[in-house]
């Protein structure tokens, strides 16, 4: 994100699993502004891990939020200098993709359901989805390149 996320923008991006931030960025649901809510998931996803007030502030002010006040506030991931961005994102991008697409879907999985379930309930979840990675030849061979300190030859099975 580099400039203004505003309105359909910012739900956009809080749609990402992962917000990396320009410290230029600016964020901001001006939407009650001009008569009408956000309603791509502006009043939802996100704005249930900041706080109510931050939430209500964006939302009924309309106030925009810095880069860095949107990182404090756990909107965004990272926030990093002008323009370093992109190479940050795609870095990001060529680690996951490096890793097992079976793996990072099953941890995908306990992340986005766990979120929206009682704690107890996303724990059993875990264990499962962890008890589900036990028969993939890719958590074999990560665990014998760990032990021989090697990189893994993940094969995404």
């Amino acid at each position: 994100m580099s400039g203004h996320a505003v309105g359909g923008g910012c739900e956009l991006a809080m749609m990402c699993d992962l917000i990396v931030a320009a410290e230029c960025a600016r964020i901001a649901l001006p939407e009650t502004t001009i008569g009408v809510i956000p309603g791509a998931g502006g009043t939802q996803p996100r704005t249930r891990v900041v706080s109510k007030a931050l939430a209500m502030d964006m939302i009924l002010i309309g106030r925009s939020t810095t880069a860095e006040e949107a990182r404090e506030a756990r909107l965004v991931a990272r926030v990093v200098p002008d323009g370093e961005h992109i190479a940050t994102v795609l870095e990001m991008a060529a680690r996951i993709a490096g890793s097992s697409l079976p793996i990072v879907t099953l941890a995908k999985e306990a992340v986005n359901k766990g979120y929206e379930i009682h704690l107890a309930k996303g724990i059993h979840l875990e264990r499962r989805l962890l008890y589900a990675t036990v028969a993939t030849e890719d958590r074999k061979e990560g665990l014998t390149a760990f032990s021989e300190k090697r990189i893994p030859q993940l094969r995404n099975r």
